[in-house]
């Protein structure tokens, strides 16, 4: 009886030992949108409604990952990883979006570029984005912060019309390089 005993509480305990160990889905979940090689070292955050985080994981590069899945003007699965320097924009924009209205949203977001209160990305950083109508459907795109570059400075072209990188937004805070294939 003894050895049934035994037997019976290894077989239960090693599915138990497993789930332990396996990652947190609200941290392994925003990681889906880094790189590679870059979600290691990546920070995590939970974004609350009133447009605030808190960190699930303390990374050590300057990564910074979260899911937007179901958040308003979002797609159903919506995740985003940038650098942590852009967390004040994200929050505009999460402010923003909450308004539940694309034109209300961008209302709101050219107001504070004409203010001057929009906050700017960090020049070069790149947003990384996995979205899409389920995870199973997501597909990722990614573009480069080049906030105030024009055709003058970067020497791109400021629409898509030939092909390659170009300047989506060009002289505003919002200017970022679109990446075809991305």
């Amino acid at each position: 009886m003894t050895r049934f005993a035994l037997l019976l509480a290894s077989v239960l305990l090693v599915p138990l030992s497993g789930l332990a160990q396996a990652p947190d889905a609200a941290i392994s979940t925003p990681l889906l949108a880094a790189p590679e090689n870059l979600r290691e070292g990546a920070t995590v955050v939970k974004w609350s409604p009133d447009h605030t985080y808190v960190t699930l994981r303390k990374g050590t590069n300057r990564l910074v990952c979260y899911d937007r899945s179901g958040f308003p003007l979002q797609a159903a699965f919506s995740l985003d990883c940038t650098s942590i320097a852009n967390l004040d924009r994200v929050a505009q924009n999460m402010k923003a979006e909450a308004l539940g209205d694309k034109a209300k949203s961008e209302a709101m977001l050219n107001a504070e570029e004409k203010d001057g209160t929009r906050a700017k990305p960090e020049f070069g950083s790149v947003w990384y984005h996995l979205m899409g109508p389920d995870r199973e459907h997501a597909r990722p795109h990614m573009t480069i912060a080049v906030p105030g570059a024009t055709m003058q400075t970067l020497g791109l072209p400021e629409n898509g019309r030939q092909g390659g990188v170009w300047i989506m937004n060009a002289g505003t805070t919002t200017a970022h390089l679109m990446t075809p294939g991305e």
